[in-house]
């Protein structure tokens, strides 16, 4: 098998394709033949050393994959040899083979394709954790959605609308808010050029949008926050923005409304039962058309280096999908 080492995480510039020997799972685990690997913002910071989880030296990046089960471990019986599965697993994914926890993997259904199947779990299960979980969102409340045109946003926003809401999505350029326009959302913002607070107090008749689902952080935290409506739930996704926001204490108060955090692989971890309901519910909306991961584009796995940089350059409008 050959992979992405990362042997000392100084960067993506250390990472180095190599040649290693292929593993033999032990029990509970599968050994699955990589066809697809998407790219994630976790994936950047762990080769940085800047992510929470910092797996053993060396490792193999790739928290997110899908593939054929090529070999069973001891103790697997839910899984067959040649099934098509998806995994989310932290580590793994960006090589040809891998080895990995049969109990993580999701059996991919018929016309279910790999490429869909890389870019399906993170960003479904964050977002439907957050809006349905988390958020508690009800049919006719309305969501903004920030960094709507990324992985996550783009599965927020059709989330949101299968569950009857209204969706305005806030990006960064005037391209990305057609994107989101496709994917159903009723009304954009352009935070480049139009000001957020005004935008949304417009749109929403000076109510303000009753949830919020921020993956971005940085400077659209306070003035999102500021525009929430009434008992609003603030969803806390992630930092792409960069810089970690303080928010003044005093806004939850003054609107009652919540600070949420979203921390879908720990939900997971602590309620297992409860998320293979949600992902179930999630391949059934798959299978109805509700739900499609967008994908930017595709590229082979030799050239992830090259998608790193694309995902830096903040340009990308939904998942980037590396294939073997």
């Amino acid at each position: 098998m050959h992979a992405w080492l990362c042997e000392n995480p100084t960067g993506v510039d250390a990472l180095t394709w190599k040649e290693l020997p292929t593993p033999t799972p032990g029990p509970g685990q599968v050994l699955i033949q990589i066809e697809a690997a998407s790219l994630n913002f976790p994936d950047l910071l762990i080769v940085q050393n800047k992510y929470q989880m910092k797996p053993e030296l060396p490792f193999v990046p790739g928290s997110e994959y899908a593939g054929k089960v090529q070999a069973l471990g001891e103790g697997v019986t839910h899984l067959k040899v040649g099934q098509s599965v998806a995994c989310l697993s932290g580590t793994g994914g960006f090589g040809t083979h891998t080895l990995a926890p049969a109990k993580l993997c999701m059996p991919l259904p018929a016309g279910f394709p790999a490429t869909d199947g890389a870019a399906f779990i993170m960003t479904y299960a964050t977002s439907h954790h957050a809006l349905v979980d988390r958020a508690a969102l009800k049919a006719g409340e309305t969501v903004l959605v920030l960094g709507a045109a990324g992985g996550v946003g783009t599965a927020a926003i059709q989330i949101a609308k299968a569950m009857g809401a209204k969706v305005i999505a806030a990006a960064s350029t005037d391209e990305k808010c057609a994107l989101c326009t496709t994917l159903g959302a009723d009304a954009t913002i352009n935070y480049s050029t139009q000001n957020l607070r005004e935008a949304l107090k417009t749109l929403t008749e000076g109510k303000g949008p009753d949830v919020v689902y921020d993956p971005v952080g940085g400077d659209l935290a306070e003035p999102a926050f500021r525009s929430i409506a009434w008992r609003g739930r603030y969803l806390v996704v992630g930092f792409a923005g960069g810089p970690i926001p303080s928010l003044p204490l005093n806004l939850p108060l003054l609107k009652g409304a919540s600070l949420v955090g979203v921390f879908w692989g720990d939900f997971a971890r602590r309620e297992p039962q409860a998320n293979a309901d949600m992902m179930g519910q999630l391949a059934q909306w798959y299978g109805q058309g509700k739900i499609k991961p967008v994908l930017d584009r595709t590229l082979p796995m030799n050239e992830l280096k090259a998608a790193y940089t694309l995902m830096g350059s903040r340009s990308v409008m939904g998942k980037l999908v590396m294939v073997n």
